[in-house]
């Protein structure tokens, strides 16, 4: 394996370690860097603990090959790596519904969407009725968008035939 000083696979692969970096590229645009698997959307960063060196790979990548996973300084098993790999890729997922919220109640400049945010924040849970303040105002955003496309579109198609 390049970037390893291990002579064999599987000497290279205790090299290797999870730094508990992850990206989310919001949609699955990259590749991993050790198998080149296409399509991912979230990168977990490994260190090469002899050379310092980096790469940006898929959960299943440190999975498949058994890198080294840790968490509070005891290395976990198999098992165990999977559960903190699974959670911290739920917990990106959350981070992004929270995001595109966020954005939402910027657009519609909404204080009960943003109150209800707060209210998130404070206690990871909304109430029914801030659920559906949020469903109305995604509803009412979209259907914007969607005119505003249909009227961009029409707009081209009649300038066309003129």
């Amino acid at each position: 394996m390049p970037l390893s000083v291990a002579e064999s696979l599987p000497e290279a692969f205790e090299e290797w370690t999870f730094t508990d970096e992850i990206r989310d590229h919001e949609k699955p645009v990259e590749t991993c860097q050790l198998c080149e698997q296409e399509q991912l959307r979230y990168h977990f960063m490994i260190r090469n603990a002899l050379t310092k060196e980096v790469l940006w790979v898929g959960s299943q990548c440190i999975l498949k090959f058994g890198l080294s996973v840790f968490e509070d300084g005891l290395r976990l098993s198999g098992q165990q790596a999977k559960k903190k790999l699974d959670r911290l890729t739920q917990q990106m997922r959350l981070d992004s519904c929270i995001k595109a919220l966020e954005r939402l109640a910027e657009a519609e400049n909404n204080e009960i969407l943003h109150n209800a945010l707060d209210y998130y924040a404070e206690n990871k849970c909304l109430t029914p009725k801030q659920a559906l303040s949020f469903f109305g105002a995604f509803k009412r955003t979209r259907l914007i968008i969607l005119l505003h496309f249909s009227k961009s579109a029409c707009r081209g198609r009649s300038t066309e035939m003129t």
